[in-house]
């Protein structure tokens, strides 16, 4: 078996997806990454509310605020995981899609995630996504901002031939790789979609589960390693091309209440070398 300690990326970055700890306000949830010697959050949630702008409004005042409160953080922010999607992005989404520029440029988070949308990648559906996409280049440009868009593999880019056109006409798009939805709703192998992605892979997704359906999905969520999804293999071809970016544990408590809470996930994959060790967790060894 591969364990985590043979594959780990030099530079890989290790971090957790509030979406697993929601309630938690900005300095619990960046203290809860520090206790599990991970490197950096990505922001879903916080405080109970999925409307980030409106939260470190409340929170921080300015974006001023804000970056005064990183100062002090243990660990970074590597994104602000927005709603917005490259399919079906009305007027009104791109407007609220960009009330989190101003926080993200603050801060120096570089990374907002947005998801494709759709559900088959037909010409239709891929004409969308590559308009809204220019709509972004050109705001972006005009604006000089340095964060940028990210796109989640959630819905028509779960399957390959769809990817791939996607890829195609946008070959320059940063991607972010949820590794279990490609695997349960594209049916495909992680280690094969990463030869597809690996050139625009930037931060990926991970999670595990097993095939009996559960209240509102077709499979159950499991404590890491306790599952089917085949994480060794996908370490191995990430070793194989040394991947840098992001791995993120995505513990989908928000939408899933049953599950355990967040820091008993984050032992588990730890305990089981689920995933990459941290250096706390090396040095612990």
């Amino acid at each position: 078996m591969v364990t985590a300690i043979d594959v780990k990326a030099p530079l890989i970055s290790l971090a957790f997806s509030t979406l697993g700890c929601a309630e938690l306000e900005l300095d619990e949830a960046l203290a809860l990454a520090a206790r599990h010697g991970l490197d950096a959050i990505e922001i879903r949630a916080l405080g109970g509310m999925i409307d980030l702008p409106a939260y470190f409004a409340e929170r921080f005042g300015t974006p001023a605020g804000l970056v005064h409160a990183l100062e002090r953080a243990p660990v970074a922010v590597c994104a602000l995981n927005t709603s917005m999607r490259l399919v079906g992005a009305t007027p009104q989404a791109k407007e609220e899609f960009l009330r989190y520029l101003p926080w993200a440029e603050a801060a120096g988070i570089k990374a907002l995630r947005i998801f494709d949308g759709g559900s088959t990648g037909d010409a239709g559906e891929l004409s969308e996504a590559l308009s809204t996409l220019e709509w972004w280049r050109e705001t972006a440009r005009r604006e000089g901002f340095a964060s940028d868009i990210m796109v989640e593999t959630h819905d028509f880019l779960v399957y390959p031939d769809a990817l791939g056109r996607f890829l195609e006409a946008a070959p320059d798009c940063a991607l972010l790789w949820d590794t279990h939805h490609t695997w349960r709703k594209g049916g495909q192998d992680p280690a094969e979609t990463w030869k597809q992605v690996r050139r625009n892979t930037r931060h990926l997704h991970v999670k595990d589960s097993i095939s009996k359906p559960s209240g509102k999905l077709p499979y159950t969520y499991t404590p890491p390693a306790a599952g089917e999804f085949p994480m060794a293999a996908l370490l191995s071809a990430l070793a194989a091309d040394r991947y840098d970016g992001v791995m993120s544990l995505e513990w989908e408590r928000l939408w899933h209440a049953d599950l355990p809470p967040l820091d008993h996930a984050l032992r588990e994959a730890r305990q089981a070398n689920w995933w990459p060790q941290s250096d706390a967790d090396a040095t612990e060894q």
